[in-house]
């Protein structure tokens, strides 16, 4: 890949794969519960979510939640207290749920009225001693095309979205390589 980013950080610039900024964003816009798993709402929130039907407890057993009706009633109940490796479990379930739900919704919006715009803020490069800086500026492009993009997210899939997002960034023309990672990408649904 020309351009591409292979020592990310050496000089002392900040920022984080675009992909990932996507995939923060799309969590964001897809909204969902608050409160942390940690905290009882939040925890009875989450398995109401994960059990209200059939779909959503074969979505939540496919995402790696594999307690029993009972472990499920006790924790519902308040009786017992799920541990610390469940109750990410049941964060990562939800998540996963949660995306499949709202992936379908989200790439609707996103596709609509031609795209959607996208910004995209540049690495930090404050810790980069002067003579190493480049000039990355903020940038703005439409992303017309977003299906590939919400279904890797929608799977959980890091290596797929972050090839959909390469793909897409390679629009900003020659200069592309240097928006591989960056400080935030920012768009609305």
């Amino acid at each position: 890949m020309p351009q591409s980013t292979i020592d990310f950080g050496k000089y002392g610039a900040r920022g984080v794969k675009g992909s990932e900024a996507v995939a923060r964003k799309l969590d964001e816009l897809a909204g969902g519960i608050t409160t942390p798993v940690t905290a009882r709402r939040g925890l009875t929130a989450r398995l109401h979510y994960l059990t209200r039907t059939a779909h959503a407890r074969k979505a939540a057993h496919d995402a790696g939640l594999t307690v029993t009706d009972r472990t499920l009633k006790a924790w519902l109940d308040g009786r017992r207290s799920p541990s610390k490796a469940n109750l990410e479990r049941i964060e990562r379930a939800y998540r996963s749920v949660r995306r499949q739900n709202v992936a379908r919704h989200l790439l609707r919006r996103l596709n609509s009225s031609g795209g959607t715009r996208v910004e995209i803020h540049p690495l930090n490069q404050s810790q980069v001693p002067r003579p190493l800086q480049r000039v990355v500026e903020y940038r703005t492009m439409n992303v017309r095309r977003w299906d590939r993009i919400v279904a890797a997210w929608a799977a959980g899939d890091a290596q797929e979205l972050d090839g959909a997002w390469t793909d897409t960034i390679v629009d900003l023309g020659s200069q592309w390589g240097q928006y591989e990672y960056v400080t935030n990408v920012g768009f609305a649904a």
